[in-house]
């Protein structure tokens, strides 16, 4: 197996600099002619109202805005949202077909609760990981191996606990990671949202989907992702939602589609992939991030390659989901 190239930390730090004002230019949306007055004063106001709600939750302390907000969540998601509720119920339902109807219906009240705080924790985040006591790397024997050689990596989670955090180590490297996540239709919220992740992603952010006023696609996105590793870069995303795109892996016994960019990137430039996941302790903005390097075979077969790298990884995810269901996302579409 081809080793991947190995970057030098100015090569790094350029490519991620390059990357990083590419990533504004093309994907950093401003408002343009081609949205209407009455649209653009709906944007505003929606901008403003969440500014607001950002301020209030911020006059509490971290565990206290987070602890009520997960009770609310807990009673009103259920009802609110009751098409996503029954969809987690289902998910379970094909997950565990075993588990009785009231241990389902326990993990998905659970697993709202965890929504909740997660909500609060994305309005504190420069609070919580200014804090070091909050995150702990566990898998010291992987981090400490690369720590210094790591080269072009991609970081690949799972919505499980607070997933933002789980790019952390790659943070704590000084590796400048980068990543992609799904954009907002509201410019002036997406620009908010973008600066809120700037110190845990400072190698920028990607966005797939359409943002009023921007013309972007989610293949200038795959282009930009792909030029941004193939230059030294470290890629942190997600991979475990409904991909109608996707390649279909199996995922709980059940044919999948799946984003397969991150399986592709890695097997064309030979680089290193990394599968993260972020456990809270103890019902608090505590958390455990857990890393499992995934080997990426380079045979005659590309194909084959690509769908083995996507197979380990969810059977992966399902090991992980197992072992803590309460803190998967199960209300998020996962198979069609």
């Amino acid at each position: 197996m081809r080793k991947p190239r190995q970057f030098s930390s100015p090569t790094i730090q350029a490519a991620s600099r390059t990357a990083h004002r590419d990533c504004k230019k093309q994907f950093m949306p401003t408002p343009e002619p081609t949205i209407s007055p009455l649209r653009d004063c709906r944007f505003r106001a929606e901008y403003i109202l969440l500014r607001a709600i950002v301020g209030f939750v911020r006059l509490f302390p971290l565990e206290t805005a987070t602890g009520i907000s997960a009770r609310v969540w807990r009673i009103l998601a259920p009802h609110l949202a009751r098409k996503r509720h029954d969809r987690a119920l289902d998910n379970i339902a094909i997950a565990f077909p075993e588990m009785p109807p009231t241990e389902r219906q326990r993990i998905v009240l659970c697993h709202w609760e965890n929504l909740g705080r997660v909500m609060v924790e994305t309005m504190q985040l420069d609070r919580l990981i200014s804090d070091p006591d909050r995150i702990q790397i566990t898998s010291t024997a992987v981090f400490s191996r690369y720590q210094d050689k790591l080269g072009p990596a991609i970081g690949i989670s799972l919505h499980m606990g607070n997933w933002e955090l789980a790019a952390w180590p790659l943070t704590e490297t000084k590796a400048n990671p980068a990543a992609v996540y799904r954009s907002v239709n509201n410019p002036y919220v997406d620009e908010y949202l973008r600066a809120q992740r700037a110190t845990l992603y400072p190698g920028g952010l990607f966005g797939r989907g359409k943002v009023e006023g921007d013309h972007g696609d989610d293949q200038r996105t795959a282009r930009a992702i792909t030029d941004f590793v193939r230059r030294g870069g470290r890629l942190g995303m997600v991979c475990d939602l409904y991909d109608r795109k996707g390649i279909a892996v199996p995922f709980f016994g059940k044919p999948a589609k799946t984003q397969a960019i991150a399986a592709m990137i890695a097997r064309r430039l030979g680089t290193r992939i990394w599968l993260s996941r972020c456990i809270r302790v103890d019902q608090q903005s505590r958390f455990h991030i857990e890393i499992v390097e995934l080997k990426v075979p380079r045979t005659a077969n590309r194909s084959a390659d690509i769908t083995w790298i996507m197979t380990e990884m969810q059977k992966q995810f399902e090991v992980w989901i197992e072992e803590y269901p309460e803190q998967w996302m199960w209300s998020n579409r996962r198979w069609s």
